[in-house]
């Protein structure tokens, strides 16, 4: 049956505003079921702290339940490729730090496309590396180390948490932008590279300061320099790596996520819940002992950090030819 030109323009804009009314409709009682999020590392990273600090006050702010899930495994590749393929309806969301930026490059037959399968909602916290050598090592200051470095070119050690590993691409920034030859030694993970950095089986480390700050408080490490462009309030005495290299700024970042298509309503309210939280003192305080700056903005402001990262890190590991384990 034809329809007259009038009562089918009549009939779309009926259901175009239907559309539009459901969406809202259901943006505003979004969540109305608990929410999973996805942590693609392991219990007790700086993601999963990240994850259920962010997870406990959107539960407050929302009243249901945003359930933090581990996934870890590949490289943080299995959780994100989970919330990549999962439905875009706002009950599967995605923790999401550095490694993703970094994995673009490092993983050269990955099953998603992070920039193009993800929807950035908010970056919510940073996070400095700190550079830190074992204390018997006869260096006090960057300036010393480089020095000490180049006079005993390849017989210091750099560890970090494996190849490709946040720790790893900042030691070779720090290396292509000081000329130093240092070897690096990977670990599965940061811990046991902390351990042997006290232990003084390595020499440096470039470890998030979530890890290691406690260690450098109790002297067991010592800290040369931070490497945001800024000082961190929790290490106010320790220099940034730009007061040395100009320039030089590499940290850790983190944020929340969701699948492709997600409704931007949804993403919207999300978006603005955690901004709510990020400027909630005590919320900050929490991210503040162990040394992480909150990080507000709009979720075009994130998609933009992932984007700068993502080409930022892949020129490092073009130019020191890493691999991926």
């Amino acid at each position: 049956m034809k329809l007259p030109r009038r009562n089918f323009l009549h009939l779309a804009a009926g259901a175009a505003a239907l559309s539009v009314f459901s969406r809202s409709a259901s943006a505003l009682d979004y969540p109305t079921r608990p929410v999973r999020i996805i942590v693609p590392l392991a219990p007790g990273a700086v993601n999963d702290i990240t994850g259920r600090l962010i997870g406990q006050w959107l539960f407050e702010r929302l009243g249901q339940q945003f359930v933090v899930e581990n996934r870890p495994g590949g490289g943080g590749n299995i959780g994100i490729e989970a919330v990549a393929h999962a439905p875009a309806d706002g009950y599967t969301l995605l923790v999401v730090g550095t490694a993703a930026a970094i994995n673009a490059t490092l993983f050269e037959h990955l099953n998603y496309n992070f920039i193009r399968d993800i929807a950035p909602v908010a970056s919510i916290v940073r996070v400095p590396h700190v550079m830190q050598v074992n204390p018997s090592l006869p260096v006090t200051s960057v300036p010393e180390f480089i020095a000490y470095a180049k006079a005993n070119a390849g017989k210091i050690s750099m560890g970090s948490g494996g190849n490709g590993s946040p720790a790893h691409v900042i030691g070779e920034l720090f290396k292509m932008t000081t000329g130093v030859n240092l070897v690096h030694v990977p670990y599965r993970g940061g811990a046991p590279a902390l351990l042997d950095l006290i232990g003084g089986q390595i020499q440096v480390a470039f470890i998030d300061m979530a890890g290691s700050i406690e260690y450098i408080r109790a002297g067991k490490l010592r800290a040369l320099a931070v490497t945001t462009a800024t000082r961190s309030e929790a290490l106010p005495d320790i220099p940034t790596m730009a007061e040395f290299i100009p320039g030089f700024e590499a940290s850790q970042w983190v944020g929340l996520s969701a699948p492709k298509n997600t409704a931007s309503e949804t993403v919207g309210k999300l978006n603005m819940e955690i901004n709510a939280g990020l400027a909630d003192t005590k919320l900050k305080a929490r991210f503040a002992s162990f040394g992480g700056t909150v990080l507000p903005g709009a979720s075009a402001d994130f998609a933009n950090l992932i984007i700068s990262d993502t080409e930022k890190w892949g020129n490092v590991i073009r130019a020191a030819n890493i691999k991926a384990e």
